[in-house]
């Protein structure tokens, strides 16, 4: 018998299994339910049935307390931050391909929040985990929209309008700090989607009715 060869996968094919593994772990840690974990733990509840339903910090902030609000937002920040800060590096070390799978990793972890598998598929509106994933990928970019967050919500209290804002600029600022056109692209589909899953939200803008921020609702007892 001759001698058997055996061919190893090239480095495209171990790329690309590298980049589906980085995007299968992005979702099902977009999919973690932190807001959904909250209730659970500290209250025995579950988030989606209290307040305005939304498994999201700023719900958690209205029903559970500021505290359970910003531990939230931080682990929701640090979903996004940990994909495509560390995990998309670690799947795609060269720098030619490595904006490719930093936008991956952000749309899987997004995705993951977004429709998470561990709550069948509902979720919240991706903005925390959006931002951590900024961050991660464009710093600047990140905490420009992050200031601009901060003084709409100052001035009008509506987290929403904030949201809204901040994802419009993205692009812009994207385009302002110079960034790669690929990234470019992608922070003109992030803008899109931020403000498709604020529909609900901009037609209670526009009707009055959208809670402000510090609003009375509906509050767990201690």
């Amino acid at each position: 018998m001759g001698n058997v060869v055996y061919c190893r996968p090239g480095k495209a094919s171990m790329t690309a299994v590298k980049i589906m593994a980085l995007c299968a772990g992005a979702y099902l840690i977009g999919s973690i339910p932190t807001a959904y974990l909250m209730g659970r733990v500290l209250k025995g509840i579950d988030i989606r049935g209290h307040g305005s339903g939304n498994v999201g910090a700023t719900n958690v902030m209205r029903v559970l307390g500021t505290q359970a609000g910003v531990a939230t937002l931080a682990i929701d920040l640090l979903k996004g931050y940990l994909v495509v800060g560390l995990l998309a590096p670690l799947a795609c070390p060269d720098p030619s391909r490595l904006p490719a799978a930093r936008i991956l990793g952000c749309v899987a972890v997004v995705a993951g929040h977004n429709w998470m598998i561990f709550l069948r598929f509902s979720g919240g509106k991706g903005v925390a985990t959006t931002a951590g994933a900024l961050l991660a990928m464009m710093p600047l970019v990140a905490v420009s929209i992050f200031g601009i967050f901060a003084v709409i919500v100052a001035l009008t209290r509506y987290v929403s309008l904030g949201s809204i804002a901040a994802g419009v600029c993205i692009p812009v600022f994207a385009w302002a700090y110079g960034q790669p056109p690929a990234y470019l692209w992608f922070a003109a589909a992030l803008a899109a989607a931020l403000i498709l899953k604020h529909r609900a939200n901009i037609s209670r803008l526009l009707a009055g009715t959208e809670k402000k921020l510090g609003s009375r609702t509906e509050r767990v007892a201690r």
